[in-house]
């Protein structure tokens, strides 16, 4: 099942990934044979988002749920997703649930088609991220933000890389 939310949010990726990701959307929609569906939860986010995020669990209330302020995250460039599995009403992040009943858990095969191409997962990290994945074409966040900072932009705002 494909989810509307998601397609469009493909659309937000830096240009260079969007045909890859509905791609790779695709083949997790084909993988997922079960009732629950991957929904992409974040992808671009604005320097002001990333701020706002940032604050939360610090200068406003709740848990810490990034360690990036505004222009240090690959979200910010377009270059980075977030999943969530949505069955029915609910939303898991549980990599353990296999609504599908093949044997592996859906978020272990989102992961396997992510990787695939060629994907880093934020679950392999020290710093756990498990939601997160990221594509960066060898640029570090550092050099990504010195291309933005120089203006070396397409006309929709998206980093040359």
């Amino acid at each position: 099942m494909k989810d509307n939310i998601t397609l469009e949010r493909i659309k937000l990726l830096h240009p260079k990934l969007r045909e890859e990701v509905g791609n790779i959307y695709n083949e997790i929609s084909e993988a997922l044979t079960g009732s629950a569906f991957c929904r992409f939860s974040y992808t671009l986010r604005t320097f002001s988002e990333q701020d706002a995020l940032y604050s939360q669990g610090r200068a406003k209330s709740g848990s810490i749920v990034t360690n990036a302020k505004g222009g240090l995250s690959y979200h910010n460039y377009g270059l980075a997703l977030d999943i969530v599995i949505i069955n029915g009403k609910e939303a898991y992040w549980d990599e353990k649930k296999d609504f599908d009943g093949d044997g592996l858990s859906d978020w272990k095969e989102i992961v396997k088609i992510f990787k695939e191409h060629g994907w880093e997962w934020g679950g392999d990290w020290k710093f756990s991220d498990t939601p997160h994945f990221q594509k960066t074409f060898g640029k570090n966040i550092r050099e990504l933000l010195a291309l933005y900072e120089n203006k070396k932009v397409d006309a929709n705002n998206y980093v040359l890389i």
